[in-house]
């Protein structure tokens, strides 16, 4: 298959396979708007909507046509759309479980502006699980299928605006505390956030300063939001603000920033919010659930405190699963993915700031100073290992793994997976002390071959 990009034309196969969140590739390139057409006509068989999708973007170049190829694609199927236009996938997902609809965002999230990709969510907002994927996959596979190249009729497309405002007034609702006087600076990434503050946090009072809500289609994530929380940090400082918050290019996470410039992760939100709750008795099972990337700190926090924690693979979805299965009330992961199933049916990043503030007013201590009462972290190391044509030698990584095991003993961990986001390797270790976990960390990175990007997830 012959594919035509901004910089020419590329053989690719005409498979789209879901990562851990959602299809994503380069725009124009490895993803191209018949994909996405064709996704969403799969999409209308396989989820069988009676009634419309509801379909929002962030804020990328390529997603208005990405977004366009989606209505397209589903009223060639006889579905018609509600169209939120630019709006956090959150939102998507609060209006699909509003109205028991599916739902559709084009975004490839924490991803620079070039990249693009589908999420997908089906009726009622929750995102699809490995075997709806699967089935979504062998539709798009099928090579006997004709896909509709455009709508036979005009496209059923209603515009939904109204729902945006809807979901802020109902995001501002998860919380009660009065705001007055809390100096809060807010990065939007120059994002999907850019559409849906200040509401939320306004409506509690925050004194709130919005930075990087200016997008252009190509500084999405640029050198801002949740993957560069050194901006919000330079604020905070700049401006004597308790406190910040920013947030990745479609608002589904955030992280935080404490008034010193100090990077408050996922990790520590959930800590946070999970001894808060367990202290008032709203800690459904005495139970968090996170990921296998979260910090070894907060196991050990938690483990002091009695609160159970369930680890589940890399993903939100797998988060979401997971408490849905044990009925619990608060999960989520590093990133600034965190959940809370009795608030929203997704990651929300506004609602977990709103969250986040209500502790701090209620408690009347700084993020400083909750941050480190809830969990200590352990020096992290990540490096981001470029896949290339040569494979990798097995026997050379599990060795190198292995000595790396044996050399940290039960005072630290290693663990190497492959991206579901990026073409990269992440060998992420953790260790009693930053130098040891940076030298196990090389070792292994080179084993796996040769540290490309190396990212040290704690600062000292």
């Amino acid at each position: 298959m012959v594919r035509r990009g901004i910089g020419g034309t590329v053989s690719l196969p005409p498979v789209l396979h879901f990562g851990t969140d959602g299809v994503r590739g380069k725009a124009y390139d490895e993803l191209v708007p018949q994909d996405v057409a064709r996704l969403a006509q799969a999409a209308a068989e396989v989820l069988a909507p009676a009634g419309p999708v509801v379909i929002g973007r962030d804020t990328r170049l390529s997603s208005p046509d990405f977004a366009n190829a989606l209505i397209s694609g589903f009223s060639a199927a006889g579905v018609p759309t509600l169209d939120l236009g630019v709006a956090p996938t959150p939102a998507v997902a609060w209006a699909a479980a509003r109205h028991h609809i599916p739902g559709a965002v084009v975004s490839a999230s924490h991803n620079p502006w070039p990249d693009n990709g589908i999420k997908l969510f089906g009726p009622g907002g929750r995102k699809l699980d490995d075997e709806v994927q699967t089935g979504l996959e062998a539709v798009l596979a099928d090579s006997k299928r004709r896909w509709a190249p455009h709508p036979t009729r005009r496209p059923l497309v209603a515009d939904a605006a109204g729902m945006l405002s809807d979901y802020q007034n109902a995001v501002a609702a998860t919380a009660e505390f009065d705001g007055r006087g809390l100096r809060v600076v807010a990065d939007a990434a120059h994002g999907s956030a850019s559409a849906a503050l200040p509401g939320p946090l306004g409506a509690h009072g925050v004194e709130l300063t919005v930075i990087n809500a200016d997008p252009d289609g190509r500084n999405i994530n640029h050198q801002c939001g949740s993957t560069h929380p050194e901006a919000v940090a330079r604020a905070v400082c700049e401006q004597g603000a308790e406190l910040g918050i920013t947030f990745d290019g479609d608002a589904d996470r955030v992280l935080a920033v404490d008034h010193t410039g100090e990077l408050v992760d996922g990790d520590q939100i959930i800590a946070i919010c999970a001894v808060d709750r367990q202290n008032r008795g709203l800690l459904p099972g005495n139970t968090v659930v996170v990921t296998v990337m979260t910090n070894l700190g907060f196991h050990r926090a938690m483990s002091n405190r009695s609160i159970n924690v369930v680890t589940t693979p890399v993903g939100d979805r797998h988060v979401w699963s997971a408490l849905q299965d044990g009925e619990w009330g608060l999960g989520g992961e590093q990133s600034g993915h965190v959940i809370f199933p009795a608030l929203a049916n997704a990651g929300d990043g506004l609602v977990t700031a709103l969250q986040l503030l209500e502790v701090i007013v209620r408690r009347k201590m700084t993020l400083r100073d909750l941050a480190a009462e809830a969990m200590a972290k352990m020096p992290q190391v990540l490096h981001n290992v470029a896949t290339g044509p040569d494979p990798i030698d097995p026997d050379q990584l599990d060795s190198a793994i292995a000595a790396a095991e044996q050399a940290l003993g039960t005072s630290g961990r290693v663990l190497v997976r492959p991206s579901g986001t990026e073409p990269v390797i992440r060998v992420m270790v953790e260790a009693e002390t930053l130098e040891a976990a940076r030298s196990v960390a090389a070792e292994v990175a080179t084993a796996v071959g040769g540290p490309r990007r190396a990212i040290p997830t704690t600062r000292h």
